[in-house]
């Protein structure tokens, strides 16, 4: 198709009616239904590397170096009924994916993908960590993200975020995120059941889990719809124990992900519900710079259109610190205290 319309012609080559674009979209649901076609009856899979080359989807081609047969071989023991081979294979593919994008690309084009998501609920477990990590280091090649999305991988990713090993949750965690990057799968991951997963792994996960699932769970709350399934799953009281935390460990992730949330009605009632008010303007006297700016942007929000948060923040001596920050803040906290001094002044003339 691509050399018909590389000709000149702006007509269908079937119909002959006209074209309403030339802009070609590659058809990964076809692709990825051939791909586990091929890998349940064991027949080598169509390729789209041509001389070393690959089209990405974008249009544009990409040079690929390596040989793709011997990673066809690896990937055809995935399937292996002997579970030694499976754990091999998925073994030597976590560590090839880790290495290059060339990799990344040559796995998937072997038809790895499909495979991989299937030893997602293997219930042994270095299969299922090293699958899960395999599908994170594929994600990060973009052209992937579309692959693994088709293949269904996202429950399976959820069910190991909820009852996987440490490393295997920490890493299902940190593949949503990679996914989320891409808009169109915000939404999806949000539908999945992921974010009650999240939530519970930023409470009660390892540090590194803690802030896997904080980066998913601010990617994914950048969709507004997003946003009430986080607080319906607890994530308020989640974000408000992380500012209380003595050891200040997450304290700029707590804010960051609480600046994203504050704009949403259902967020806003209950992070004031929650008591975090005191918390931020405790925040804007003690914090760091970084997080002085993220308490006042959040505080901004919360009193936007609401006389009755404005009130309440005004009688925790708010205005003394707002000033402090208005004098000598970043850029951006400047702007936001001047902002909510301004909100708080035209309060008292009313």
């Amino acid at each position: 198709m691509q050399r018909w319309i590389d000709t000149g012609n702006s007509t269908c080559p079937k119909t002959q009616q006209k074209l309403e674009h030339l802009t070609l979209t590659p058809n990964y649901v076809l692709r990825s239904l051939i791909t586990q076609w091929c890998a349940e009856h064991k027949v080598e899979q169509p390729t789209g590397l041509a001389n070393g080359r690959i089209k990405k989807s974008d249009g544009s081609f990409r040079d690929v170096s390596g040989d793709i047969a011997p990673i066809q071989a690896i990937v055809r023991k995935l399937s292996s009924r002997l579970i030694e081979e499976r754990r091999a294979a998925v073994s030597e593919v976590r560590s090839l994916s880790k290495r290059s994008t060339d990799n990344r690309i040559l796995i998937a084009e072997a038809g790895a993908i499909p495979v991989l998501v299937n030893l997602l609920t293997s219930e042994d477990t270095s299969i299922q960590e090293n699958a899960v990590t395999s599908i994170l280091n594929l994600s990060i090649y973009e052209n992937n993200k579309a692959l693994i999305m088709l293949a269904g991988a996202v429950p399976s990713i959820v069910q190991v975020l909820r009852a996987g090993s440490v490393e295997a949750r920490e890493n299902a965690a940190a593949t949503l995120f990679s996914l989320s990057l891409a808009d169109e799968n915000k939404i999806i991951i949000g539908a999945s059941g992921a974010i009650p997963a999240l939530v519970e792994l930023l409470e009660n996960g390892s540090t590194r889990g803690k802030k896997d699932a904080a980066t998913a769970l601010f990617n994914l709350c950048i969709y507004q719809g997003n946003k009430g399934r986080a607080v319906r799953a607890g994530i308020i009281t989640a974000l408000l124990k992380m500012l209380t935390d003595s050891r200040n460990c997450m304290v700029d992730e707590a804010l960051t992900i609480l600046s994203v949330l504050a704009s949403n009605q259902e967020a806003k009632v209950a992070i004031v519900k929650a008591s975090t008010i005191p918390v931020l303007i405790d925040l804007l006297r003690t914090g760091l710079p970084r997080n002085k700016e993220n308490a006042s942007a959040i505080l901004l929000s919360l009193c936007k259109r609401d006389p009755e948060n404005l009130t309440c923040i005004s009688r925790l001596g708010a205005v003394i610190p707002l000033t402090e920050l208005a004098k000598n803040g970043t850029e951006r906290a400047k702007r936001k205290a001047t902002s909510m001094l301004e909100h708080l002044r035209r309060l008292q003339q009313n």
